[in-house]
């Protein structure tokens, strides 16, 4: 019994000793904090590194409303007589509406061949439509959604869907929305381009393109080009771009002159010309042989920017517009533009518009 005592005594004595050993060596460490998103600043504001890799992403985008009225940004049909003699069927043709979301992806690392990016903008939206059937012109809502852009690029070469070189390489037209009430060039497009860029303000670029619609899209192996040279100096830049529709077999150019008169003052003016101009191809939209754009943008506060344009053709189309971009926050900006319109091609001589967009930028 003596014995029996003692060794249960002595395990016991064991499993306390240990006991209050482990429990005096467990020792629960603060937690250190961790940064789980790397910022990276070497391609602007808003990058961070995906965890793990050495690519920078970027989510962006904004959300926008539109409200159009008027004979030139409302819904308005030409020739409502063509429809009904007696010009008495109701069209609803007062506002156009659209409220859009774009959703803007932008991934980029460096390589031995220069920057790898690729990049997507994506536009989801409701929009006012009018459209025409064999009773005549009625007005629809549609609920769409489009690529605007989804291309990659190394170094200078770009591969994917974008806008025409023909109307990026000049920078478009002016400040304001409606910059294309006469056009001056396309838009949605194929492509693949390089562009050169030196270190003393010049700029080179060819694009090879598909074009778009069962008008301009290729129909041979022989594919739409375009070519660009510019210079961009302090005092504003020069540049020049021409195109070549492969399906039409027309020549297109436009020649842009940029000046920056003060710190918040700029103006500029375009001219385009085409081979044929009795042919609206691919690169030459405007109509007849000439079109000329001009206008000027002035920051008159650090909020408000005043942009005014005017554009005219060889075939007399004229537009006048004019807004006040107006930051009223720190990422919301109200435009409202007013313009009028003078078209050749339609019955709608003297149309006056007004546009109202909010924009919030993130």
């Amino acid at each position: 019994m003596n014995i029996k005592s003692l060794l249960l005594g002595s395990a016991a004595a064991l499993v306390a000793v240990t006991g209050a050993r482990a429990a005096d060596a467990v020792v629960v460490a603060e937690p250190e904090p961790m940064d789980y998103v790397r910022i990276c600043d070497t391609y602007g504001a808003g990058f961070y590194y995906i965890p793990g890799t050495e690519t920078c992403l970027k989510v962006s985008g904004y959300f926008r409303y539109d409200i159009g009225v008027g004979d030139a940004w409302g819904l308005t049909s030409y020739d409502k007589k063509d429809w009904y003699d007696n010009g008495e069927y109701d069209e609803n043709d007062t506002y156009y509406k659209r409220a859009r979301f774009q959703l803007r992806v932008d991934a980029r690392s460096e390589t031995e061949l220069g920057t790898l990016r690729a990049y997507a903008a994506l536009n989801f939206q409701w929009d006012t439509k009018q459209g025409y059937d064999d009773v005549g012109p009625y007005v629809y809502a549609d609920n769409a959604w489009a690529v605007e852009h989804a291309y990659l690029e190394l170094g200078g070469l770009r591969i994917g869907k974008t806008d025409s070189l023909f109307s990026t390489f000049t920078n478009y037209a002016g400040g304001v929305i409606h910059d294309d009430m006469v056009p001056y060039g396309p838009f949605d497009t194929h492509q693949i381009a390089y562009t050169f860029t030196g270190g003393n303000g010049f700029t080179a670029a060819v694009a090879l393109e598909e074009g778009d619609s069962a008008v301009y899209t290729l129909d041979s192996y022989v594919p739409h080009v375009v070519a660009g040279i510019g210079f961009t100096q302090g005092w504003g830049g020069v540049s020049a771009v021409v195109g070549y529709d492969s399906v039409w077999e027309e020549v297109a150019g436009k020649v842009r002159l940029d000046v920056n008169i003060t710190d918040t003052i700029s103006a500029f003016v375009m001219g385009g010309w085409k081979s044929d101009s009795d042919v609206r191809s691919y690169y030459g939209t405007w109509g007849g042989a000439w079109g000329v754009w001009g206008g000027f943008s002035a920051g008159v506060t650090d909020k408000a920017v005043i942009n005014v344009q005017l554009s005219y053709d060889d075939y007399e189309n004229f537009a006048a517009v004019g807004n006040v971009a107006y930051e009223l926050v720190p990422g919301l900006k109200i435009t409202p533009e007013i313009g009028y319109y003078d078209n050749f091609d339609y019955d709608n001589a003297d149309a006056f518009g007004g546009y109202l967009r909010f924009q919030r930028n993130f």
